[in-house]
């Protein structure tokens, strides 16, 4: 079994192939290693799982349609975890074309060198910021997303639409992942987490939207890739129940899978930064402000279709995922304390 993991010098992809190599699988992580964040923290999570032969890096932009093509002639893999995207909502607001080009060019590359070089199963992360405008909560996989509210969102929303058509017409096996907040150890410098713990053990206010009260389903990293995991296993099937004049999103008439991955357990942000000052056994000095464009004000998962085919449900409380930051930022970064 030969794995290609995209975005591997990533937060989830770095996750998601070391634990595919702890695993025994063959893996092949690619990434870009661009200086969105700190690319020191990108190869210092390679640096992790380099040692291993059954993993192997290699630097390469998703956007060289020649050099995509062209490494998928060479490894013939199985399966595809494509994780590299370029996150963020805020970040989408001042740099909207990076988002085009890494989100949906990039996407659009790497299924044309599926339909050429057929793979088992194509597993693309997407984001709980598709649902967008929706208010109907919590956001299901079975809802209409077709309002975003931030081009970030709209790019992967894209991404989904592509990947589905590419399904539909060569018969490629895909699963769509909607992420919710993920956190933990080895996290994004630009998350809400790593900029809060940064600045309370420096002394510095931190930046508090909403005035605290925005609500998200933080989802801890190990959740996460054991759900990927397990639903790479889980090769889609065409729903031959689907139904055109009552389309249910979340399947298709192609070998097309959606699926939420949260905690299913939304949390107020103030209570976040609570926990996190407890761990810290520091206060926080805040400012509080009113929210952001292209935010929403809660967001909260639902994840009945993921336990019932999967049979796994993410459940890692904050105070456990927090601690777990906290200790490895401490440990990483050389904090006396």
């Amino acid at each position: 079994m030969k794995i290609l993991v995209t975005g591997a010098a990533g937060f989830i992809g770095f996750h998601l192939s070391r634990q595919l190599v702890l695993d025994g699988k063959e893996v092949i992580g690619v990434d870009n290693l661009n200086p969105y964040y700190d690319v020191n923290l990108k190869l210092a999570r390679i640096k992790q799982i380099e040692e291993y032969k059954n993993f192997k890096f290699v630097k390469l932009d998703l956007k060289e349609t020649d050099t995509v093509i062209q490494l998928f002639e060479k490894e013939k893999f199985d399966f595809v975890l494509h994780m590299a995207a370029q996150a963020g909502v805020r970040y989408s607001l001042k740099n909207p074309y990076v988002y085009v080009e890494s989100n949906v060019y990039a996407t659009l590359n790497i299924l044309e060198a599926i339909r050429k070089y057929p793979v088992k199963h194509f597993v693309l992360a997407s984001t709980s910021s598709v649902y967008g405008a929706n208010k109907k909560i919590p956001f299901s996989v079975h809802h209409n997303v077709d309002h975003p509210i931030s081009l970030y969102a709209a790019t992967k929303k894209s991404a989904e639409l592509i990947a589905h058509n590419y399904s539909a017409l060569f018969n490629i096996p895909t699963t769509v992942l909607r992420f919710f907040t993920v956190y933990g150890p080895w996290g994004r410098p630009d998350m809400a987490l790593f900029i809060f713990t940064k600045n309370i053990l420096e002394d510095k206010p931190i930046d508090v939207y909403n005035y605290g009260k925005m609500k998200r389903d933080f989802t801890y990293i190990d959740d996460v890739v054991e759900s990927v995991i397990r639903i790479m296993e889980k090769i889609p099937q065409q729903n031959k129940d689907w139904d055109a004049y009552n389309p249910d999103p979340s399947t298709s008439f192609a070998p097309y899978k959606v699926y939420n991955i949260g905690n299913n357990r939304p949390v107020e942000l103030s209570r976040f930064i609570e926990v996190l000052e407890e761990c810290l056994g520091k206060k926080a000095k805040k400012n509080l402000l009113p929210i952001q464009p292209g935010d929403v004000p809660e967001t909260f998962a639902d994840i009945d279709d993921l336990i019932k085919d999967i049979g796994f449900k993410p459940s890692t409380p904050i105070e456990v995922g927090i601690k777990n930051f906290v200790d490895w930022y401490i440990e990483y970064y050389k904090i006396k304390r």
